[in-house]
Parts: structure tokens; sequence; C-alpha cells
């Protein structure tokens, strides 16, 4: 429990009989008092002690009266609040008792005083005190514990605002990780697809006609399912270490690559296809010439603008041919076919979110359209651009940059 305040008197009197007097009839076990002989030792205690419960002040003192000391101790702020009660020996006459409360006085005691009386006033004051003190108190709780809702609240607002950010980055990390899906299943779709086609066709043809096979036609198909298997097993692995990387962050490595060794490997994948549609592949790049690119994603924007080209260019006499033309830091390469070709409104929208069936509307052939926008997304994390020259009936050419060897790239 809260220990009650030490209640504090002054006693102000010139006879100490009358000290002596008024100190045993307020209960001394109640109070603690202070002593003076005159106005002046007063003053020298309330310099040294503030926190007085009352003041009981004689009026009538040699050198410095009551009212001349009351007015003194009122002088200091800090003795303002101490209630003061006037003791005297004289009628209450008007001009006294006005000259009192102008002085500051609260009330007043006639000597000899009724003890009754005294204690009974004084208890009044030491009771407002008390009650000063525990309202005081109990203010100095409640501005702790409103500082502390304060400190409680910035802590909540600042743990709230961290929380905010930390699912702010886990959402864009979702998204990041859900796009990475998105890729990864692309190519997985575009990449595999069609070296499984000419696997799936050359097992076909040799199981079908087998018995009518020579032996040299039954060498020729072993040999495409045999290289052919070795392809897909070696990109299925790069795609297994790229879709770990991309959960690391690190999916973009690139490397100094030979164009022309690299475009071969990527189209030696879809000859097959383009056999059956009698469609002929050529690689025209010079062997000199160098890329600094992802050894995955370029084979993946290769193999999709490839496969595209099969795709739109009409069974029979058809060719697609790969070439590539040095720029300012950059190798531009194109992909030309003689296929069906597009109009303009075509183009322009070539590579927004519509279907590949859509776009290229005039063929029976169908595509979701993910591979031309996972060639865009690749190309750009290169630093390179994409653009397509294009007439209905005359053919397409795809024409897109890379970074010579050796070229930093921002991603």
């Amino acid at each position: 429990m809260q220990e009650e305040p030490v209640i504090k008197i002054l006693l102000v009197d010139d006879n100490e009989n009358n000290l002596l007097s008024m100190e045993v009839v307020l209960e001394k076990e109640k109070y603690a008092f202070y002593k003076a002989t005159s106005g002046r030792e007063a003053l020298r205690i309330l310099l040294k002690e503030e926190d007085f419960s009352l003041i009981l002040l004689d009026v009538k003192m040699p050198i410095m009266d009551g009212y001349e000391t009351a007015a003194l101790i009122y002088q200091r702020d800090k003795l303002r609040h101490i209630p003061i009660i006037f003791i005297t020996a004289h009628d209450y006459e008007e001009a006294a008792i006005f000259k009192g409360y102008e002085a500051g006085a609260v009330d007043f005691i006639r000597k000899p005083f009724n003890p009754e009386m005294l204690r009974s006033k004084v208890t009044v004051f030491t009771d407002l005190y008390r009650k000063n003190q525990l309202l005081q108190r109990q203010e100095e709780k409640l501005q702790a514990i409103n500082q502390d809702l304060i400190q409680l609240n910035q802590g909540l607002e600042q743990r709230v605002l961290e929380r905010t950010i930390e699912l702010e980055g886990l959402n864009q990390e979702l998204k990041e990780l859900n796009l990475s899906k998105d890729k990864f299943l692309s190519v997985i779709s575009h990449d595999l697809r069609n070296p499984l086609t000419s696997l799936l066709a050359s097992s076909e043809n040799l199981s079908r006609d087998a018995e009518k096979l020579k032996p040299e036609q039954i060498k020729m198909f072993a040999d495409i399912i045999n290289r052919t298997s070795h392809k897909i097993l070696d990109q299925l692995n790069e795609l297994v270490e790229w879709a770990k990387e991309q959960r690391e962050k690190t999916s973009f490595t690139p490397q100094d690559l030979n164009l022309q060794q690299f475009v071969n490997e990527s189209l030696d994948l879809l000859r097959e296809n383009a056999r059956q549609k009698e469609i002929m592949l050529e690689n025209l790049v010079d062997d000199d010439l160098f890329i600094h690119a992802d050894a995955l994603m370029f084979r993946s924007v290769l193999q999709n603008l490839v496969t595209n080209a099969i795709k739109y260019t009409p069974a029979g006499g058809g060719k697609v041919v790969v070439t590539a033309v040095p720029m300012e830091g950059m190798i531009e390469i194109c992909i030309r076919d003689n296929g069906i070709g597009m109009s303009g409104p075509t183009r322009e929208m070539l590579f927004g979110q519509a279907s590949a069936a859509s776009l290229l509307g005039t063929s029976k052939e169908k595509g979701t359209g993910l591979g031309l926008l996972l060639v865009k997304d690749f190309v750009a994390t290169h630093g390179g651009t994409i653009r397509v020259e294009s007439e209905l009936n005359e053919g397409t050419c795809f024409l897109f940059t890379m970074p010579k060897n050796k070229q930093i790239v921002s991603v």
C-alpha cells in the first residue's frame, strides 16, 4: 500500500510556551512540527523545507509581524500553495481581518485558543493536503500510464509496419515464384515437345516398318533416337539446374557462347520435325561470332522461334534460315521463313496476351502464345530487343539482339 505523506506543520510564535501548547494540543504523534520564534527564523526554515501542509503564524511579533512574514512567504511561487492560519490575541476587527486575508491568510484563531477548535481547523487543512497529495500521485500515475500507452502504441505501429513490409516482400516473392513456375512450364513445353516428337516419330517408323527397312535405314533411325534421347536428357538436366537456380534467385547466368555452334545444336533437336514437313533448316551464322548469354534462355528463344517458323510454314519446299549480323555491342539474329506470314495488325499485337492461334489465324496450327511472351522476356533480360518483319504469304523474319561476348548486361 502507498505510504501516507508526512504532514509537516510550521509553528511560528515569539512565545515558546505558545509553541509548546500548540504542539501538545495537536497530538505530536500525528504531525511533524517545525518551530520558529520569529518571522525571520520561519523564512530560514522555508528556504530549506517547502512541503509544509500548514503554517500557524502568530500575528503580533517583534521586528516582523505575521502579516509581513506572510507577504514575504507568498513572494515565492513554491510556497504559495501553503495555507496560513493567523493566531491573534486581538478581537476580530474588520480591518485586521481584511489585512490578514489580504496577506494570504485562510483563517484566524484567537488566543487563548480553544483546543478543539484548533484541532478541527488543522484537521480540515491537513486532510485537504492529503487529498491533494493523493490526487497528485494519481495524476502522476495516469501520466506514466499514458506515456506507457503512447510508447506501446508506437511499438505496435512499428511492428505492424514491419509486418506489412514483410508481407509485401513475401507477396512479391510469391509473385516471382509463380512467374518462375510459368516460365519453367513454358520452357518444358516448348523446348522438349519438339525433340520428343522427333523421338516418337523415329521410334514409330522403326517399330511399324522394322521388317521392311534396310539395315542402313534402321541404323539411321536408331542414331536419331540415340542422339535425340541424349540431347533431351541434357536439356532436362539443364532445366532442373535452372529451376534450382531460380529458387535461389540466381537463374540468370550468362556465359560466352559460340553462336554458330549453339544454333547448330538447337536446330539438330528440331530437324526431324522439319523433315516431316519437308522443310529445310539452314544455319548461315559465321563461326567467329560469340555472344554473352544464358545458355538455357538463349536455347529457349531459338527453339521457340524456329518451332513457330516450322509450324507456320506449309509442308513441302519450305525453308527456315538463321543468320546473324554484328552491331555496336550487340549481335542481331534473324530467323527467317517463307511461310504464311502475318498482317499488319497481327504484327502490332504479336507480343501481347493473344494466343498464337488467334494471332496467326490463317493457320490450322494451335498455340498458347506463351512461347512468344517467354521469348520477349528472355531477350529483355539480356538487355536486347525483338521485332518482326512479315507480310501475308511472304514469310516472316524475327529479329532479336543479344550482347556480344564479354559484354556487361544489367538485369
